[in-house]
Parts: C-alpha cells; structure tokens; sequence
C-alpha cells in the first residue's frame, strides 16, 4: 500500500507481524482524510503537550509533528519505534518512547520537575492533549490508565472498535451502559463523533471503529466524592461490585460486601429499588446510593 511504500518498513517487520498482531492488535490506520478528521477533533495544539498512544506507522504522528508544541509517542513495538525515530528525527519538539503505555509513568512525563517549584506554590500542569488509535483488546485498561491521571489531561481523543465506543458513549438504562460507561462518564463528557469502516485499516479488522472524543471534566466534586484519593477509589470499587455481575439485581450485586440492614436503609434512604440493576441508575443515584452507605460506616 501507498502508506508502506512511504514508510519503507523492512524485512524485520513484515517477519514478526504475524506473531504481533494477536497480541498487540494492530490495524494501522491506513486513510489520510480520516487522520485528518481525527486530528482536527483534538482541536489546537500549538501550545499543548500530545501524548500520542500507538503511533505504529505514523499517520497521525505525521501530522502531530508540525503542529504540536511537544508531541510524546509511546510504540511497544521496538522495530516500529525504532522507525519513528528515525523518521522524525529531525523535529525538536517529538520524543519518541519505546514502552508499554500501561507501564509508562505519567507523573514523570507531565508532572512537576525537581528543583523547578516553589515552596508553598501548587504545581499546575499545562493541560496536554492524548491520542491514539488503542489495540482493541486493552481499550479499557488503556482508558482507565488514563483517568488515573486525569489532571494532566484535557481532551483526548481516540479510536475504538465501535461495540466499545457505543458502551463508553452509553447512557444510564440502555443495555451498553456498564462500569466502562460510568467511569468514563465520571471523568469526562463523551462524544461519538465518526465510524470508520475496515477499509480504513492496513491489516483491515474484521470491525468498523469509532472515534470518541473525550472531554476531562471530572464530576467528584459535584457528586459529592472530592476527598482524598481513597474515597475516589473507593467509589470505583463501587461501581466494579454494582455492575459485577449485569444479569443480577443491584442488592444481589451488594449484598456480599455490605451487611443487608444498612444496605436495605441505604436503598430506602436513596430511593432506589433493591430490585433495580446498576445499568439503570445515573452517576448522581449511584453516588448517592455509595455515600448513604459510607454514612453507615460501611465503605470506608
């Protein structure tokens, strides 16, 4: 393909694809006028860090490159890596890091430098963009990943086999809406904005894909969950016990970590049916639900 041809990938590459490509789920996107979209949707970057996830071939990367103040790519695949660097050597502002991207610590990438603060002076990031088309079996680890270090964030955008997409976009009483919906909807708005066929993709998947656009607005304070980082915690093993097992009710889902009276005065106090399934309640039903039953001295 044209995109091979310009990248000019060698031997080496094509003999350990095969062996990659179950394990790291690799479909390079292939389509110049869908990089462009997808670039456009993270929106100015003149003056923002872009961490991009998987560059593989560098159709964003090439993109990324002459417009991003600084652009960090993070590539698993070392012969891959190893041909970014080479082909983006000579731009300054482009740092290309070979490692897995669950792995890669992102408070040394985007947080403050020692010796370069102040004391007594809160440390403020300059808010950096992420962007990444995410191997379709580690999208939610990836996603997660990323909410854990929220603050440096502010818009990220991404493509996602499109059955995942419509669960990350899935709102509170439809049969996608899960754990992965309410935690991407606890950090961030979400936006689907276009599909991609397979034909977008060299290998093309045997899927269509979809790319979201995630907007970083955490919604701790406004539920009521901005302490310390225990109590965010704690409301996500929250949700992970609410939404445990989907074909069960909400009080079957509970009642192994709860004692059944404060469970019971908990679900009487919020208003919420012990019959009712965690896919139907909101965010705001859900922490409320979380707080009644910490006020009974159970979740702390």
């Amino acid at each position: 393909m044209p995109e091979e041809k310009r990248v000019n990938v060698p031997k080496v590459a094509s003999t350990r694809r095969p062996q990659l490509k179950p394990k790291l789920g690799q479909h390079f996107l292939a389509s110049e006028s869908y990089a462009l979209q997808i670039v456009e949707a993270l929106g100015y970057t003149t003056q923002n860090t872009v961490l991009e996830i998987g560059p593989g071939r560098g159709m964003l990367t090439s993109l990324l490159a002459k417009q991003a103040r600084r652009l960090i790519a993070v590539e698993l695949d070392r012969v891959l890596a190893a041909q970014l660097r080479l082909r983006f050597g000579m731009f300054s502002n482009v740092e290309i890091i070979e490692a897995d991207v669950l792995s890669v610590d992102f408070d040394s990438l985007f947080g403050p430098k020692p010796g370069l603060g102040r004391p007594g002076i809160e440390f403020k990031p300059t808010p950096a963009k992420a962007i990444g088309n995410l191997p379709y079996h580690i999208t939610s680890d990836i996603l997660l990943r990323l909410f854990e270090y929220a603050k440096y964030f502010e818009t990220i955008v991404i493509m996602v086999q499109r059955e995942v997409g419509d669960r990350v976009a899935a709102r509170p009483g439809s049969s996608d809406y899960g754990l992965l919906s309410a935690t991407a909807q606890l950090y961030a708005r979400v936006e689907k904005l276009i599909t991609l066929p397979p034909g977008a993709f060299a290998p093309p998947p045997k899927v269509h894909s979809t790319v979201l656009r995630l907007t970083v607005a955490p919604r701790q304070r406004e539920l009521g969950l901005d302490g310390n980082g225990t109590l965010k915690t704690a409301f996500i093993d929250f949700l992970k016990l609410s939404f445990g097992h989907k074909r069960k009710t909400l009080w079957n889902n509970l009642k192994s970590s709860y004692p059944e009276p404060d469970l019971r005065a908990a679900l009487a106090e919020t208003k919420i049916k012990p019959v009712a399934r965690a896919e139907t309640l909101s965010l705001e039903e859900s922490a409320a639900l979380f707080c009644a039953l910490r006020s009974y001295g159970n979740g702390s």
